[in-house]
């Protein structure tokens, strides 16, 4: 039988299940953080909500690749050094941060914001799949545009949900005749690209192949 907790104020329980609501935070653990941050000063207690709040209120999504941005266009897209060409489709924001730490990749990215998955209930219309679509069909549509000189590199997961994903991506942009490529599989089957270490990670980028559906 677990016996309930028992708080001596009111205030302390209210911020422990507020922190233990976050992914991955148990009852204890959420009560150390708590107690620890009642023994810190005002101020920078403050600066640590403050900071909380000002994410979630201010921070926008980059309207060209879905990136966390401050401005409407993230850093990496209004970088003029970056290969506009070169779009490497990730899952999250964090599949991002882990490719830029190689410093392999010059390209810019599409976030997908997930991966279809039917047992969770995901669908292509649930991530940013159609936006992606848009995008390389703007690019190709152009007067100038050379689409055999545009690379999509589809730099997903090997699992079955990854795989699946970048094999309906392959599909709704095979016709617009821009190359499509995958990472070389230096990454273990069903490896997320954060848990990836940055030197095969950026192998897996370097050496990237022809994606084959």
């Amino acid at each position: 039988m677990i016996v309930p907790e028992s708080f001596p104020s009111k205030l302390l329980e209210d911020a422990v299940q507020a922190i233990g609501s976050l992914p991955g935070v148990g009852r204890r653990s959420a009560l150390r953080l708590a107690l620890h941050l009642l023994r810190q000063p005002s101020e920078n207690v403050h600066h640590f909500a403050d900071s909380i709040i000002r994410m979630r209120d201010e921070a926008r999504y980059c309207r060209e690749c879905w990136m966390i941005s401050d401005d409407d266009v993230c850093s990496i897209c209004s970088d003029n050094s970056r290969d506009r060409k070169t779009i490497c489709v990730v899952e999250s924001v964090r599949d991002v941060m882990s490719i830029e730490n190689t410093g392999q990749y010059h390209g810019v990215y599409h976030v997908l914001g997930g991966i279809i998955s039917p047992i969770a209930g995901v669908g292509p219309s649930d991530i940013t799949v159609a936006g992606l679509v848009e995008r390389i069909r703007n690019m190709t549509a152009q007067a100038d545009a050379r689409p055999e000189e545009t690379e999509v590199i589809l730099a997903l997961s090997g699992d079955v949900e990854g795989e699946t994903t970048s094999f309906y991506i392959y599909r709704q942009i095979a016709s617009f005749g821009v190359k499509v490529s995958s990472l070389a599989r230096g990454l273990g089957f069903g490896d997320d690209l954060e848990y990836a270490d940055e030197l095969t990670l950026g192998r897996s980028i370097v050496n990237r192949q022809a994606f084959k559906p």
